[in-house]
């Protein structure tokens, strides 16, 4: 009952003027960065970062998650209508999304996928409300060596799941974890790496930097990509799914909502791996698999429900562990470092204002998602037949007046422009950016617990494998090493 009691706050928080108009904001935008092939959920939130900062925690929060959550709903639009993934958890969709069109059920596609993500995001709000307080309990008991053991658990992680190859993977996070250093020392402030410039004695702009690699690098991305076929708007009663279609939906959406919330808590393990588990078990169990990728309904409901609960279960190990699931998470870490809130197991006591007033919009943001994109399906159809070369001006734009806002700096907007095009040519020699955004963003603390454990052990290492939770989490470290060292060998050994 104190989780209903707590929920019933959180949405008296949630529900007042301004951060029900911030919600609105978040999934409005997040719906035309989800249909927009070339951005997706971690541009569309570097995008307008700068934005919180002006913003109390709890409206940054909702209007960050919102971006979040709601560029899953959008990214399976294009996916169905045009076989191009809005973001990468929509390419599973296409599959048999891009078949129902073909078909002419594009309209049936685009309902039951957003009745799957509906279902699938309530379903993983609902589990986190009841998970959060006994996870932040035990998380309490961890000290600074289990923190840095499970920080470079997740680190590594992060790059066993990677797209690249081992050496390309462990490049991005030697380059992240450096380029965390760069500023005053966290425990001493002594000027590091900085080279007399006072521009970067806070460190680099992690707002500069993610706009640059994510955003400018996705755009430049994007102009080189075909424009593809122009897509038909469904009509009224084309968007109305059969009964035959709704019943087949249901056992998927089910299942859908339950494998993608636990994907989601595995911290690393993003929405991709849920999508195609999803499929993958929606195929095994049905009784025509052969109809998989020639327009199976299961094919959509299963993975669109999946994405989405994935989303809202991630927001676990941010919350109440303080380490990004995900890079979108990254975005809303640093969000919530700048306004002095620290996630992990004591934001529940210490801020609920910003821990129930978050789930409790993403109930309301679920609503809103469902009521936005199905009857604006048009006007996201004349917004896909925009040319790329005018958007990108305008995409341009908005990061560069982004990144000054936030400190008026024109050195940020140097970094920016940098690495927009750093990692432009990363992505063409296949570099996946990901680890490099969780080093960056994890360096600082996994730098400080380190240096704090060997203070507390006068030196001395062992305090990294004494204790439960720090041998629990040193297991689960040795076994991402074995990992990444076999995935890499099989890749070299068997290329195919």
């Amino acid at each position: 009952m104190d989780a209903f009691n707590h929920l019933l706050r959180g949405l008296a928080i949630a529900a007042t003027p301004q951060n029900l108009l911030w919600c609105f904001i978040g999934c409005f935008w997040a719906s035309i960065v989800g249909v927009l092939p070339g951005l997706g959920p971690l541009a569309g939130m570097t995008l307008l970062l700068p934005l919180t900062f002006h913003l109390d925690p709890t409206g940054a929060v909702i209007m960050l998650s919102g971006i979040f959550y709601g560029a899953m709903y959008g990214g399976s639009t294009t996916s169905i209508l045009m076989r191009i993934p809005g973001e990468t958890a929509s390419v599973v969709t296409c599959i048999d999304g891009y078949e129902m069109t073909k078909k002419g059920r594009a309209g049936a596609a685009l309902t039951i996928a957003a009745v799957g993500s509906f279902v699938g995001g309530v379903f993983s709000v609902i589990g986190l409300m009841f998970v959060a307080a006994s996870l932040a309990n035990a998380m309490l008991a961890i000290g600074p060596a289990a923190e840095f053991v499970m920080l470079t658990a997740t680190l590594l992680i992060a790059g066993a799941v990677a797209s690249s190859t081992l050496p390309k993977t462990l490049t991005m996070i030697v380059l992240g974890l450096l380029l965390a250093m760069v500023g005053n020392d966290p425990l001493t402030a002594t000027p590091r790496f900085t080279f007399g410039s006072l521009s970067v004695a806070d460190g680099l702009s992690f707002t500069a930097l993610a706009i640059g690699l994510f955003g400018i690098s996705e755009m430049l991305t994007s102009l080189r990509g075909d424009a593809g076929e122009a897509p038909r708007a469904p009509s009224l009663k084309e968007m109305l799914p059969t009964r035959q279609e709704m019943n087949e939906s249901v056992g998927p959406i089910a299942r859908g909502s339950l494998i993608g919330f636990l994907f989601g808590v595995v911290p690393g393990v993003g929405h991709i791996v849920s999508t195609s588990a999803s499929y993958s078990i929606e195929k095994a169990l049905s009784k025509t698999p052969e109809q998989f990728g020639k327009g199976a309904v299961a094919g959509v409901a299963g993975p669109e429900t999946a994405n989405n609960a994935t989303t809202g279960a991630a927001m676990i190990p941010l919350l109440i562990l303080g380490i990004p699931a995900i890079p979108v998470t990254a975005v809303l870490l640093a969000a919530l470092t700048v306004h002095n809130v620290q996630p992990g197991p004591m934001l529940i006591t210490e801020r609920p204002d910003v821990f129930w007033g978050l789930i409790a919009s993403m109930l309301i943001g679920n609503v809103m998602l469902v009521i936005l994109n199905l009857p604006l399906v048009s006007i996201f159809v004349t917004l896909l037949r925009t040319p790329r070369s005018y958007l990108a001006p305008l995409v341009l734009l908005v990061c560069i007046l982004g990144v000054y806002s936030v400190r008026g700096s024109a050195f940020d907007l140097f970094v920016m422009l940098a690495a927009g095009v750093v990692g432009y040519v990363l992505r063409r020699f296949d570099f996946d950016l990901v680890p490099f955004l969780f080093a960056f963003v994890l360096g600082d603390r996994i730098e400080v617990s380190f240096r704090r454990a060997m203070m507390i052990s006068d030196g001395d290492p062992a305090i990294f494998w004494t204790g439960p939770a720090a041998k629990l989490f040193l297991v689960a470290l040795v076994l991402i090493v074995v990992y990444m060292l076999a995935s890499g060998f099989i890749r070299r050994r068997w290329p195919g």
